[in-house]
Formats: C-alpha cells, sequence, structure tokens
C-alpha cells in the first residue's frame, strides 16, 4: 500500500504524527489504558489509589519528541534497563533507591527529574549483595551489603561516601534503619538456626563506631526471632519485623522495649510471612507480608487500618506473588517491591492527586 495516498490509514497516521511533533508533543498516549484499583473499593470511600509502577528505566526517563515519532512510524516499543531480584526500597524526595540482590547494584528512579541512575558498581563503593535500605533528611542513602557485612554510605546522587562495620559484627544482616539526623544506624541482624544473634546493631552514622545491641535470641517481650527490618517512625521509635515471631516489636533508640503488636494467623491484623516495614508523618505503621501479597496499615497502637494489594500470579497493578520491601515517602505515597514480578508499585493517598507531591509530573523534556 503507498503511504502518499489520502485514503491510506498509514497516512492519516503519519499526518497524525507530523501535527504532533510540530505541536511539540512528546507524549505518545497509550493503546491500552491501565486499571488502577482503588482501596478499599467501592463502595467504600478510597483511602489509597494505585498510581503506577517501576519496572524498569522507561518508566520515569522522559522521552523526546523525535524519539516518540521514532517509535510510532516504526512500532517500536520502548524499552529500559530493568531489574533482576529487587528486595528494598527508600524514597527521598521523589527519588526512588532500590535494592537489587541479583544484579548487584542500587537502581535509582527520579520521575521528575526524568532520570534513571545505578549504585554501587565501582569500588570503592562497590556492592556485593544490597538488601536493606534507608535515607537520612539529607537523602544520603545507607545500604546494607548482607555479602560483605557492613553498610554501605553514599550521597543522593550515588557518590561514596564511607563504609561502616565489620564482619565480626554481624551473622546475617539483612535490613537497617538510620535516625533522620544521620547520626545513628540500626541494622537488622537476621541470625540464623545456629546463631543467637537475632538482634538489631547499632552503629555511629558518621564514624561506624559499634555503640551497643538491642534485644537477643528469644519468643519473649522484647526478644527477637529473625528479625527482618526496621523503621524509626514519627514519634522516634525503632519498631522492628519480628518474622520469627510474627508480629511487630517496639524499642526505645536506646533499647528500652515498650510494646509488640500482631499474631500468627490468616485474618486482618495478623501475620504470615512480614518482610518490610514502614511509616508515615502520622506515625501509622505499614508492613509488607510476603504470604498475603498486601501490605497492612496500623495505627500507632497497632490496630489494623487498611489492606492493600492483593495475592496474584498474574502481573497487574497491585498484583502481588512475593512482596518485600516497602517504603512512605514525604507525601504519604506508599512504595512495595515485588521480587517475582520485578516491580515497585506506587500508591497515594486519596488526599493528593498523581500530579501533586515530589513524585508528581516530571519536568518538561529539554528538547520538547
Amino acid at each position: 500500500m503507498s503511504i502518499n495516498k489520502p485514503g491510506s490509514s498509514l497516512f492519516h497516521l503519519l499526518l497524525l504524527a507530523i501535527f504532533l511533533f510540530q505541536a511539540g508533543c512528546a507524549t505518545i498516549p497509550d493503546s491500552v489504558q491501565v486499571e488502577k484499583p482503588v482501596f478499599p473499593p467501592p463502595p467504600d470511600q478510597p483511602r489509597f489509589h494505585y498510581q503506577q509502577s517501576l519496572i524498569s528505566s522507561a518508566d520515569v526517563e522522559q522521552e523526546g519528541k523525535e524519539a516518540a515519532f521514532k517509535r510510532l512510524i516504526t512500532g517500536q516499543a520502548r524499552t529500559g534497563f530493568g531489574m533482576g531480584k529487587p528486595f528494598a526500597v527508600s524514597v527521598h524526595q521523589g527519588r526512588v533507591f532500590v535494592s537489587d540482590t541479583q544484579q548487584r547494584k542500587v537502581h535509582a528512579f527520579d520521575k521528575r527529574e526524568g532520570r534513571y541512575f545505578e549504585i554501587g558498581t565501582t569500588p570503592p563503593g562497590e556492592l556485593s549483595k544490597p538488601m536493606g535500605l534507608d535515607v537520612d533528611r539529607d537523602g544520603n542513602l545507607y545500604v546494607c551489603d548482607a555479602s560483605m557485612k557492613r553498610v554501605v554510605v553514599f550521597d543522593r546522587d550515588g557518590n561514596y561516601l564511607r563504609t561502616l562495620g565489620h564482619r565480626d559484627l554481624f551473622s546475617r544482616p539483612a535490613g537497617l534503619a538510620v535516625d533522620p539526623d544521620g547520626k545513628k544506624v540500626f541494622v537488622v541482624d537476621t541470625g540464623g538456626v545456629s546463631s543467637d544473634w537475632h538482634r538489631v546493631v547499632v552503629l555511629d552514622a558518621q564514624t561506624g563506631e559499634f555503640l551497643y545491641n538491642i534485644s537477643q535470641r528469644g519468643s519473649g517481650e522484647g526478644e527477637l526471632n529473625l528479625p527482618r527490618d526496621a523503621v524509626i517512625a514519627a514519634d522516634g521509635n525503632l519498631y522492628v519485623v519480628d518474622g520469627g515471631n510474627f508480629r511487630i516489636q517496639v524499642f526505645s533508640q536506646q533499647g528500652e522495649f515498650i510494646r509488640s503488636f500482631g499474631d500468627i494467623g490468616r485474618r486482618g491484623g495478623q501475620f504470615s510471612r512480614p518482610k518490610g516495614i514502614g511509616s508515615d508523618k502520622d506515625g501509622n505503621i505499614y508492613v509488607s507480608d510476603a504470604a498475603f501479597g498486601n501490605f497492612q496499615i496500623f495505627n500507632p497502637a497497632g490496630q489494623l487500618l487498611l489492606a492493600v494489594g492483593r495475592r496474584d500470579s498474574r502481573a497487574g497493578p497491585a498484583n502481588f506473588m512475593l512482596p518485600a520491601g516497602l517504603d512512605v515517602d514525604e507525601d504519604g505515597r506508599v512504595y512495595m517491591v515485588d521480587q517475582y514480578f520485578r516491580k515497585v508499585d506506587v500508591f497515594r493517598p486519596a488526599s493528593i492527586t498523581e500530579e501533586q507531591g515530589f513524585f508528581g509530573l516530571p519536568r518538561p523534556a529539554e528538547n520538547e
């Protein structure tokens, strides 16, 4: 078929593409619209909306009008750098950091700046098995390297700053939390069957000096069994995922036991395989569960408020098979990793629109 005949459908498509190109519009509408689930579902009033998934660099990198025009003509799909086995996520002012234990690096997605880059791929900050992540108030990134048994610190742009800790301090370090001022790092040591080091190791965040341990192995109040992750909540206390005891334990930053909530079970408010933990500015606690395929939201007293997500073997928005880490940003958006689908799903609270906040609309592309 000739493309220069006025009756040709391809001719009309080219005319449309040229019009969009000349108008400076770099966004080509997708042919398939993704249904965006809400939680709780109707008829209840929505409290969280699924916003989008981060799967590859193409989900944040901006596409100029020339590239969009070329794809429209050739029929090519957008491609990007994807994740191998994502584990944890931490967010600072819209910049999303995701550890990848298979690719041995941290992915950085910045939707507002339309930028993607990688962290920990070269010495002296080269990573072996990055797992737990957290950021301080300035956006400095703290990475728990499980294989090297240390914490590696980078600035917000991925430049290496320093290394904290050493092999003699840990058995199986997995998660971590840093206080907002960047003074202390709380490293979750998961331990194992043959180890009694089921605890939280506290280090000076600047010098790496060992300060003290929190807790010990056991099932009593204040004791831990296979801890997974931790977060410092708005009340200043340390909330620890006590995986082997199927509960959340709360300590002061000095290590004093305060309270716990949760137990083993399949009902809402219980846990089966709790993994990641986060907290919002109101002190609510968010806990992912690999068996439930969701995250549950609790108030500071440990009362269940809402469950978000669903277990499903089919890829799709808010569908999870192996959820792991999660984080809550400054605007209340929740980011949860799924290792099976190799993605991070982003949920926004109903109080803001998709355009509002740090993870809102991207800046215009330079060539528009």
